[in-house]
C-alpha cells in the first residue's frame, strides 16, 4: 500500500459524499414532496457506505503503507499532514456505530420534509416526533464521540473543533455586554424602514441579488441560484458550488442578503484549491460531508464579510444603489443612498434568524445555543419547547412570538441534526470582522471597496482563506491571516462604528 493507494481510497469516499450533497440538494429545491421516503433511505446508503469505506481496513492498511513509505518525509510536508488528519477524523467517526450513521442519514431527510410541512401549518406537534429522535440520536452521537464536561461540547466540536460550552459561554457573555448598549443607542436612529416592505417583485430581487454576487467573485460557470425553503450553499467540488435564496415581495433585504450570505460561502469553496480536490483536505470525515471550508465557523466568517461588512457598508450603497434604483424605479424613486443604507442597518428586532439585522443577530444565536444545549443534556425537553422559544425571545429581544412558524419551527437545522452548529454563525461573525480588518491594511483592497473593484478583497481572502481547505484549522488561518486568536474586539469596534453613523 502506498500513499497513492490512500489518494484513491479518499477520493471514493468524497466522490460518495458529493453525491449526498446532490441529493440533498435536489431534496431541498426540486424533488417532489413524494420522493421523501425513499430519498431518505438513498441518502443513508450512500452515507454508510462512505463510512464504512472510511472505517475499513483497507482504509486502515493504506494509512500504514503511506506512513511506512513517507517516513523520511519532513513532518511538515502535505502529504503527511493528509494522512494524520484522515486518521484523526477517521478515529473520531470510528466511534459512532455504523447503525447510528445511517439512521441518522435516513432520519435527516424524512425530519427535514415534516419539518418544511409542520412550518407551512404552524404544526409543532407535527414536528415534534421526529426532532425527539433526532435529540436522542444527538445523545448518542455525544455519547460515542466522548467530552470532559458537557455533552454539547462533542456536538459543538464536529463543527468548530476546539470550541465548547464553557469557552461559548464567557463569549457570548463578552459580546452581550457590548451589543445591549449599542442595540439601544441604535433604535434611537432616524431611519425610513418603510421603504423596505414596498411590493418588490421577486424576479427582479434574484436578477439584482445574482448581479451584485457576481460582481463580489461567485462564479455562476461553477454555481447556480435557486429557491428553497431555507437559504444555503453546497459543493460537489470546487467546479459546481450551489446556492439558493428565499424571496418574499414585501421584504427587500430578506432576499438580496440572504442570497450575497450564500455567495459568500460560494466563493470560499470555489476558491479551494484545485489540487484539494477529491480530497483529506475538502471532506469532512465525522460529519460525512463533502465540504472544503475548515470549519463552519471559518465558512460563515466569509458568508458574513460580503453580506455585512461589504453589503452593508454606506460605501457599498453609494456605489451600487443607482442599479437597484434602475432595477426598482417606482419602488424606490423618492429613496437615496443614505435612506437605503440606514435602512438595511437599522436595528429591527425580529422573529427571524436570517433576516436578523446585525445588533440582534447574535443575541438569536445566544437562546438556540442554550436551548441546544440543555436538549442535550436533557434539562430541557422537546415538549416544552414552544415556551421556552418564547419565553427567551421575550427576554433576548423583547418581542412576544406570534406562532411556531415564526418561532421554534422557523430553522432548518435540528431537522437534519446538526445540532452544535449555531455557535458557529457567532464564531464566523467574530472571525469576519477580523480577517476583513487585516484585508483592508492593503491599499489595493481600501481601494478597490472605495471604487467598487471587489477583486482584490476576494483575491487576498482566496489567497489567506479559501485555497487551504481544510489543511489548516480554523485557529491557524486566524493566526496566519490576522496574526490574532478569536478575538470578539474588531468586531464590536465594527459595530460601535456603524451604530455612530446611523445615530450621527
Amino acid at each position: 500500500m502506498s500513499f497513492a493507494a490512500f489518494e484513491n481510497e479518499i477520493a471514493r469516499i468524497n466522490d460518495i459524499l458529493c453525491a449526498v450533497n446532490l441529493l440533498t440538494w435536489d431534496a431541498r429545491t426540486m424533488m417532489p414532496p413524494g420522493g421523501v421516503d425513499a430519498r431518505g433511505k438513498q441518502i443513508a446508503t450512500l452515507a454508510g457506505l462512505a463510512r464504512d469505506l472510511a472505517t475499513s481496513d483497507k482504509l486502515q492498511r493504506a494509512i500504514e503503507g503511506a506512513r511506512s513509505e513517507l517516513s523520511g518525509i519532513d513532518v511538515g510536508d502535505r502529504r503527511k499532514l493528509a494522512l494524520e488528519k484522515a486518521a484523526e477524523a477517521i478515529d473520531t467517526l470510528s466511534r459512532i456505530p455504523a447503525s447510528l450513521v445511517s439512521a441518522a442519514a435516513e432520519l435527516k431527510t424524512v425530519a427535514q420534509a415534516a419539518w418544511s410541512s409542520a412550518r407551512a401549518a404552524n404544526d409543532f406537534a407535527a414536528f415534534a416526533p421526529f426532532l425527539e429522535r433526532t435529540m436522542e440520536m444527538q445523545r448518542e452521537i455525544a455519547a460515542a464521540i466522548g467530552y470532559r464536561e458537557h455533552p454539547y461540547d462533542a456536538l459543538v466540536a464536529t463543527y468548530e473543533p476546539g470550541m465548547n460550552w464553557s469557552r461559548l459561554r464567557r463569549l457570548y457573555g463578552e459580546l452581550r455586554d457590548g451589543l445591549l448598549p449599542l442595540l439601544a443607542q441604535a433604535k434611537e436612529a432616524n431611519v425610513r424602514a418603510e421603504i423596505l416592505d414596498r411590493a418588490y417583485p421577486v424576479d427582479k430581487q434574484r436578477a439584482f441579488s445574482s448581479l451584485i454576487s457576481a460582481r463580489f467573485g461567485y462564479d455562476f460557470n461553477r454555481g447556480r441560484l435557486d429557491d428553497t425553503v431555507h437559504p444555503f450553499e453546497i459543493s460537489f467540488t470546487r467546479s459546481d458550488v450551489r446556492i439558493t435564496g428565499r424571496f418574499r415581495e414585501t421584504w427587500l433585504p430578506g432576499g438580496l442578503f440572504a442570497v450575497w450570505h450564500e455567495a459568500g460561502h460560494g466563493i470560499y469553496e470555489q476558491g479551494i484549491s484545485e489540487a484539494f480536490s477529491r480530497s483529506t483536505f475538502t471532506t469532512d470525515f465525522v460529519n460525512l460531508y463533502a465540504v472544503g471550508g475548515t470549519s463552519f465557523g471559518t465558512h460563515e466568517s466569509q458568508s458574513r464579510l460580503w453580506e455585512n461588512r461589504v453589503g452593508r457598508s454606506r460605501r457599498f450603497w453609494e456605489l451600487n444603489f443607482a442599479d437597484l434604483q434602475k432595477t426598482f424605479p417606482d419602488q424606490l424613486s423618492d429613496v437615496t443612498p443614505e435612506d437605503f443604507w440606514r435602512a438595511v442597518n437599522a436595528a429591527r428586532p425580529g422573529f427571524i434568524r436570517v433576516e436578523a439585522d446585525e445588533l440582534t443577530y447574535d443575541l438569536h444565536i445566544m437562546l438556540r445555543s442554550e436551548i441546544e444545549a440543555g436538549l442535550i443534556s436533557g434539562e430541557i425537553r422537546v415538549a416544552d419547547l414552544p415556551g421556552i422559544w418564547r419565553d427567551k425571545v421575550k427576554a433576548y429581544l423583547g418581542l412576544d412570538v406570534p406562532n411556531d412558524t415564526l418561532g421554534v419551527l422557523q430553522d432548518v437545522h435540528w431537522s437534519s441534526g446538526m445540532v452544535g452548529s449555531f455557535p458557529t454563525y457567532t464564531i464566523g461573525n467574530i472571525m469576519s470582522s477580523q480577517f476583513f480588518a487585516a484585508a483592508c491594511k492593503e491599499t489595493a483592497i481600501e481601494r478597490g471597496l472605495e471604487n467598487g473593484d471587489y477583486l482584490p478583497l476576494k483575491t487576498w481572502l482566496n489567497d489567506h482563506v479559501h485555497q487551504y481547505g481544510r489543511s489548516k484549522s480554523a485557529s491557524q488561518l486566524l493566526a496566519d491571516a490576522t496574526g490574532e486568536d478569536l478575538s470578539a474586539s474588531a468586531y464590536v469596534n465594527d459595530l460601535k462604528r456603524k451604530v455612530v453613523d446611523l445615530t450621527a
